[in-house]
């Protein structure tokens, strides 16, 4: 049985309770006890800097040039916090049963109550780094609304409130560089987790730059590593993210939890050729203002300016009034799909959907607009050449957001003693959906306000161990098993490319394990992985030499694809309900919505690694709601 470790006692008061109880690290031991944080977005940038702030040694490890490149900048539409500056009603409380809700009751109270607790903390932190959040004309800070809820809580600095809070992060983590409490690490991907007594107790990295592996241990690691959306191949994430980092260590013993609930996000830019290798993601927050509709004719020809209000049928408001265009995001991607694949799709491969600002334009002026959304106006039009003032946006759904990751308990800590997980790389928060403007939110408080609690909890008791050996025989065999598979993956000299076996992958997914998942498909899919991964191991050609190579990066990170691709469609298939993001054709209301089993499916699954060629193990951490009643989840 899985011990999540959560508090006793009332749900607002857990948390306190276990900062009150909680171990210490005495101030001059902080220095003799070495942590590695991997990643440096929201929530490494926060946790290496929070820890190094503490007095603790921290090693700060990114695969990209400098920590501002990390994916956390794309974020744009903005960060909840329920201060309630609208006085519109919005509480703790309510924050809490919003995100429960949004994820259709697939979290964990406890994890989801702390969130909506500290998130008021996070908006006067990132003020008082100099983050720009928009204001009201006397100065007050500005509130809009986002999908999934009736009341304004999400803060903005326009089209950029990822980008402006990874700054402020970024000089938090710079200032103790500067300090001497902090090493950087830039252009060194992590490839393994070294494991000492069943603790982890060190990484094994590649300087990206000389192809060099490097030992590095300490006393506790953390993996703030992002989400895995890229698997899909055509996804919103930028081309460097990836899954490897929790995948090796998944390998090593770390639980994955519902790896199969993926967020596709509806407001997209759609495809429009075989040659991309990415898409463009358009601020959820412009659906605050933007009118998402679709031609009553199917096969319509006619310019959108062109097509008469009588003959626009604008199905979120049709299906969903209550919440109309500000739906969560599984079910407004899903409405999409049902439209584009029932013949009522746009565009010059019929692949997309209207949303339109001429109603927002005529009621509040075309500046007003401009003073919200510009740069994302001028981001789409540079990219499509459409003038969105004039002309409606083409917006499509796509892979984005990893609900699932490593399994942690209430302490962010996996199922190996000393490895944690914060941010997107983790499953805490956000159930089988997530709610718009959390991914920030979560990121930042799990490093900020939450795991500087928790670590400290368990390096209380480590400081005993002394200095970690990097001669041990754990390191060498750790780098040994890296060096061979790095061999493998340039003496393979097949002739299809990791991009070849990618594009593969992700078409399998999209169709079998993307929007809507049948049993029939899962079991087709992964039969089609396995063959795939065969394949990959016989045909691959990586070109190049050892040192800077980045299609040899790209392999080992397709190779990891491969084999979580796999247990995506597992988890997918063994969860036989249909819940958030997780749409299972079988399971499903006369009206198309999602028909959840709360009977036989209110637990976390928790996958372990059996070994290669091996099926997955799955571990139930059931879900006990004390404080909420799992309801229909209904938008109408």
């Amino acid at each position: 049985m899985l011990d999540a470790r959560i508090p006793d006692g009332p749900l607002e008061e857990k948390w306190s309770h276990y900062k009150a109880h909680a171990k210490l690290v005495n101030p001059a031991n902080r220095k003799k006890l070495e942590v590695i944080v991997i990643g440096t977005g929201l929530a490494g940038s926060s946790i290496a800097a929070s820890l190094g702030e503490m007095g603790y040694s921290v090693k700060s490890f990114c695969f990209q040039d400098t920590p501002r490149r990390a994916h956390s900048v794309a974020a744009q539409g903005g960060v909840n916090a329920c201060k309630n500056y609208k006085n519109d009603g919005d509480s703790v409380y309510r924050m809490f049963y919003d995100t429960i809700k949004g994820g259709d009751f697939r979290a964990r109270e406890s994890n989801v109550y702390r969130l909506a607790e500290c998130s008021a903390n996070l908006i006067d932190q990132a003020v008082a780094q100099g983050v720009p959040f928009g204001r009201e004309y006397g100065g007050y800070l500005n509130n809009r609304s986002f999908g999934g809820v009736q009341v304004s809580r999400t803060f903005y600095a326009r089209g950029q409130t990822g980008q402006q809070l990874l700054l402020g992060a970024y000089q938090a983590l710079m200032r103790q560089v500067g300090a001497g409490t902090l090493q950087l690490f830039a252009r060194h991907e992590m490839l393994d987790l070294v494991v000492i007594d069943g603790k982890a107790k060190g990484v094994i990295v590649r300087n990206m730059d000389t192809g060099k592996l490097e030992r590095h241990g300490a006393h506790a690691v953390v993996l703030a590593t992002g989400g895995f959306g890229k698997i899909y191949y055509l996804s919103t994430l930028a081309m460097g993210c990836n899954g490897s980092a929790i995948w090796r260590a998944h390998k090593r013993g770390a639980y994955m939890a519902n790896p199969s609930w993926t967020q596709i996000h509806p407001t997209s830019l759609p495809q429009s050729g075989e040659y991309q290798s990415k898409l463009t993601l358009m601020s959820e927050s412009l659906r605050n203002d933007g009118r998402i509709w679709v031609p009553k004719n199917k096969g319509e020809e006619r310019e959108p300016n062109q097509i008469p209000e009588e003959e626009r049928d604008y199905y979120l408001e049709r299906k969903y009034p209550a919440f109309g265009n500000l739906s969560p995001r599984d079910i407004a991607s899903r409405a999409a799909k049902e439209r584009i694949d029932a013949g009522y799709g746009i565009g010059a491969l019929k692949n997309a959907v209207y949303l339109d600002f001429s109603k927002a334009i005529k009621d509040q002026g075309e500046d007003k607009i401009r003073t919200k959304y510009g740069n994302l106006f001028r981001m789409y039009e540079k990219i499509t050449g459409v003038d969105a003032y004039k002309e409606p946006m083409r917006i499509s759904p796509a892979a984005h957001f990893s609900m699932g990751g490593l399994w942690v308990d209430y302490e962010l800590m996996t199922t190996i003693p000393g490895l944690f997980a914060l941010g997107e790389a983790n499953f805490a928060d956000h159930g089988a959906n997530r709610l718009g403007a959390n991914s920030l939110l979560q990121a930042s408080i799990d490093g900020y306000f939450i795991a500087p609690y928790t670590m400290a909890n368990y390096l209380a008791d480590e400081i005993k161990t002394g200095p970690i050996d990097i001669r041990h025989g754990a390191f060498a065999a750790a780098e040994e098993h890296v060096q061979l598979q790095l061999k493998m993956l340039m003496g393979i000299q097949g002739n299809l490319s990791a991009d070849y076996f990618h594009k593969t992958l992700g078409r399998i997914l999209y169709d079998k394990c993307g929007l809507t998942r049948s049993k029939e498909g899962l079991e087709a899919a992964i039969k089609e992985i396995a063959a795939l991964r065969e394949d990959f191991w016989q045909r691959l050609y990586v070109p190049g030499g050892y040192a800077i190579n980045t299609e040899l990066e790209k392999a080992g990170r397709v190779a990891d694809y491969l084999e979580l691709g796999e247990l995506m469609c597992y988890d997918a298939l063994t969860r036989e309900e249909s819940c958030g993001a997780h749409f299972r054709v079988e399971y499903q209301t006369p009206e198309g919505e999602a028909m959840r089993n709360d009977a036989d499916f209110s637990f976390i699954s928790a996958w372990e690694w059996e070994g290669d060629g091996k099926p997955p193990q799955l571990h139930k951490e059931p879900l006990h709601f004390e404080f909420v009643t799992p309801t229909v989840r209904s938008y109408k």
